[in-house]
């Protein structure tokens, strides 16, 4: 699949691709209805068999991944696999029985950070890629240096 873009008021917006593979089906089900109807937001597939992720992320290269984050809260195992070969990837790992969500991410190495486990967390986490897009297009602008008037 590829992303469609939406257009708004201020021109053309690129839509964020999210690929969801979270358990158990009741959570899957919450963060699909969660995200479904975000008009900045497309679900590029949903995976059940975890035994399939990176066949699906290669083929779907989402730019979010949700995941499910076990009851220890260590980085699940699969984010050092999915990441060291998807490194533009950013995963979401959601642990809704302790009300808990990292993000992850890679930047010459895994990075996480707790965000707030509600829905408008969720979409302020998935939203906020575009927020650090922009700010690179912003800082890698060519800056216009004066020149010495010449005598």
């Amino acid at each position: 699949m590829h992303s469609r873009d939406t257009h708004g008021a201020g021109g053309v917006v690129q839509r964020v691709r999210v690929l969801v593979a979270n358990r158990p089906r009741l959570m899957r089900e919450l963060v699909l209805a969660t995200i479904t109807e975000q008009p900045d937001i497309e679900v590029v597939g949903v995976v059940e068999d975890l035994t399939s992720i990176l066949e699906v992320v290669d083929q779907s290269r989402p730019d979010f991944l949700i995941i499910t984050l076990d009851e220890s809260e260590e980085r699940p195992h699969v984010c050092d696999l999915l990441l060291d070969r998807f490194p533009h990837l950013k995963i979401l790992a959601v642990a809704a029985e302790k009300n808990s969500s990292i993000f992850y991410w890679a930047n010459l190495d895994i990075r996480s950070n707790r965000i707030e486990t509600s829905e408008e967390g969720i979409l302020n986490t998935l939203r906020g890629r575009l927020l650090l897009a922009r700010r690179a297009e912003i800082s890698a602008a060519p800056k216009v240096v004066a020149s010495p008037k010449a005598n």
